[in-house]
């Protein structure tokens, strides 16, 4: 067979997703959630809170300094969790994972597969072979998603950046799967929807590409791939990577 791994993006790949992280609604909801744990913040103050912190700890995690070369990833129930620390409420870990997942909930406008992605995953594990997930994304909101949306059984393994402290395109990322799977370069193909994080990060380290221009891809132009969709179509990727010439 042509391609013996098919490592796959998520959000913009196989699910469509649509967050809205600046709703007011959204942080009146989340002011009212700390309140009731003792932390009194006002919507607009936690909003500006969250999003300073963010950055602050994405910040201390870029050891090298260069956002071309390092790429760290935080894990958000820590900025949740320092949220509660910073108006002197002592929250366990347990509390910030439930709050991010609230979090996640208040901010979800709609999450759903695109067409044929269970059939396609369908096929490839038919065929004999693997099907991995690496994506840049947080366990606490995904693992859930992964499980409600009926993905979690189609993949040999799942690789979520928050889980690792680095993200797509960086190479390290990458090389975590190719070298705990035994994953020769040549024998696999990244499939996602960013020019730069999954086309340009996966070629980096020797692997195939499968490129679609989904409806929440980045502004960007077409990058060069072995196969280039300018819209999405999960039938066109499955015929291509059922190929074995």
């Amino acid at each position: 067979m042509r391609y013996r791994d098919c490592i796959f993006d998520l959000y913009g790949t196989l699910v469509d997703i649509r967050t809205d992280e600046h709703s007011p609604a959204l942080w009146e909801a989340m002011a009212r959630r700390y309140r009731e744990h003792g932390a009194d913040y006002e919507p607009d103050a936690l909003r500006e809170s969250y999003f300073g912190t963010v950055r602050d700890m994405e910040q201390s995690r870029d050891l090298r300094g260069d956002a071309h070369e390092a790429h760290p990833e935080i894990r958000l129930e820590l900025v949740f969790q320092r949220l509660y620390q910073d108006k002197g409420v002592p929250a366990s870990l347990e509390l910030a994972v439930r709050t991010g997942a609230y979090f996640r909930q208040c901010s979800l406008d709609y999450i759903h597969l695109y067409d044929g992605a269970k059939e396609l995953l369908q096929a490839l594990r038919g065929s004999g072979r693997r099907v991995w997930l690496l994506s840049n994304a947080q366990r606490i909101f995904t693992a859930y998603e992964l499980e409600t949306l009926g993905l979690e059984a189609y993949f040999d393994g799942v690789y979520l950046s928050s889980d690792y402290g680095v993200k797509k395109p960086d190479p390290r990322f990458f090389q975590r799967l190719l070298t705990e799977r035994g994953i020769r370069p040549q024998d696999a193909v990244m499939v996602g929807n960013d020019g730069l994080c999954d086309i340009q990060g996966a070629q980096a380290l020797g692997l195939a590409t499968v490129y679609i221009r989904s409806n929440i891809s980045p502004r960007e132009p077409l990058p060069r791939a072995d196969l280039v969709l300018e819209h999405m179509d999960l039938a066109r990727v499955r015929a291509f990577l059922m190929r074995d010439d």
